[in-house]
């Protein structure tokens, strides 16, 4: 069973920085899509970060220029590092991937990791 665990989630300042950390761990073949999401209460999920088989991240207007996503493939974790934190960006951020379970796996299988609290507030 694939598994995805958040951590890094914290109460900071304006214009302070986080990094946010998703261990992945289970078995597949191969990622197809990796994604940041955030989500408020009472509000849809927003994607911040997606990237599609190892091409550039694509992020959302939101985030341009002041977050970034990286990948340790020997470490299995992807990354999401957040500088200049806004309190519009208060939220529960999650990590989601889509991966091909084996490699004649004709669908595509997705998970989410449980979410971590982030807070900015002066």
């Amino acid at each position: 069973q694939v598994r995805l665990v958040e951590s890094g989630g914290a109460l900071v300042h304006p214009g302070e920085s986080l990094r946010l950390s998703c261990v992945i761990s289970g078995d597949f073949f191969s990622i197809h899509v990796m994604d940041w999401y955030r989500q408020v209460p009472g509000k849809e999920r927003e994607v911040v970060v997606r990237t599609i088989d190892d091409y550039t991240p694509n992020y959302a207007d939101f985030v341009k220029g002041r977050f970034s996503f990286s990948l340790d493939r020997a470490k299995n974790t992807m990354w999401l590092q957040m500088h200049g934190l806004r309190p519009e960006d208060t939220a529960v951020y999650y990590c989601s991937i889509r991966v091909r379970p084996k490699p004649t796996s004709p669908a595509i299988d997705e998970y989410w990791g449980q979410g971590t609290q982030v807070t900015v507030s002066p």
